[in-house]
């Protein structure tokens, strides 16, 4: 099939891309590189580099290349970002995805499959379960929650079948790691490569579940052509067991051997104490097992640092409202 892959030059496009060139199918996919490395991109992969709300040139790309199936990864996915810059972050999740929705569809795709977040499911008890009533609490699930409303409403009303994937906290090789607003097991373990205490918000036990990338992309590629997925919110990753932040520090210490002490800081605000989902369904309709231990997630991210190379942190969006409210980490860009 001809495979359409939003964000193909990020983190989970990137992964997701090669899965789909290894089965045989022709992918092609569009990045504005603000969240991505270009050399993520699979040689194979017809790239564009063209922004999602640019509706005009990508519907283009759906026409001429006779799209089957959308991927749609590229997001500003910045939680908590967001409440200091909304406009940039929902503009790029929100606006960004009815974009790509209203192309693909214009262009007769069979099925499109959006990668929310957890955000979406925001200040409920969890785990989260997909028919748990979501309570988003940022500008940036509130996003991902409209998008989702518009996708569904779109695609029943011009007979498109979607799916709706919820993947966990993920991680892995090809992820952004100088990034100072996101990605926290990257950003750890690039302050301690950089013989940098890491800065860790609030009490540093917020608990949350991590998804190595590898784990997210056979249930991901499969909710492509299986029958059961059409239609279905289905969220990805583990919850045999929730991790902390301390002790997410403690393990990237132990493996690096590094011996210097954590900065605590203010918390940030909105953020969400205790996030991690059921992934029941997804076991039940796509075979979903988690196969690699967070122990093996931190040596496999640490050593594409490494291989990479250690870089600045790279503040390269700007911080809209600027008040008492904005950490101080990202306003002085000490992160």
């Amino acid at each position: 099939m001809n495979i359409f892959i939003t964000g193909v030059a990020g983190f989970l496009g990137s992964h997701l891309a090669e899965e789909c060139i290894n089965k045989g199918h022709k992918v092609y996919g569009n990045d504005n590189l603000i969240g991505g490395y270009k050399d993520n991109i699979p040689k194979e992969v017809n790239f564009s580099n063209i922004d999602c709300n640019n509706f005009e040139k990508i519907n283009e790309l759906f026409n001429q290349y006779n799209i089957d199936v959308l991927y749609h990864c590229a997001a500003t996915a910045y939680e908590g970002l967001s409440v200091v810059s909304p406009n940039f972050v929902t503009k790029n999740i929100f606006q960004a995805s009815v974009s790509v929705f209203s192309a693909a569809i214009n262009n007769k795709v069979k099925r499109i499959i959006f990668c929310s977040s957890m955000a979406r499911y925001g200040d409920i008890d969890p785990p989260y379960t997909e028919d748990s009533d979501p309570n988003p609490v940022d500008p940036y699930g509130i996003a991902k929650l409209a998008a989702e409303k518009v996708l569904i409403s779109l695609c029943k009303l011009n007979q498109v079948e979607w799916v709706i994937a919820v993947p966990h906290n993920i991680v892995g090789p090809k992820q952004k790691y100088d990034d100072p607003y996101r990605n926290v097991m990257s950003i750890i373990i690039h302050k301690m490569l950089k013989k940098e205490n890491p800065i860790i918000y609030g009490d540093g036990n917020q608990k949350r579940c991590f998804s190595f990338v590898k784990d997210c992309i056979s249930p991901l590629y499969k909710m492509m052509t299986n029958l059961e997925a059409n239609n279905q919110i289905i969220n990805i990753g583990p919850d045999e067991g929730t991790i902390t932040i301390n002790e997410l520090v403690d393990l990237c210490a132990n493996h690096l051997g590094y011996n210097g002490k954590s900065i605590y800081v203010k918390d940030r605000p909105l953020e969400v104490k205790n996030s991690f989902c059921s992934s029941d369904k997804v076991r039940r309709l796509l075979d979903y097992k988690t196969t690699t231990k967070i122990e093996k997630a931190i040596e496999e991210t640490a050593k594409y640092i490494k291989k990479k190379g250690i870089k600045d942190f790279d503040y390269n969006i700007n911080i809209e409202i600027d008040n008492s409210l904005t950490p101080k980490t990202w306003k002085n860009k000490i992160i």
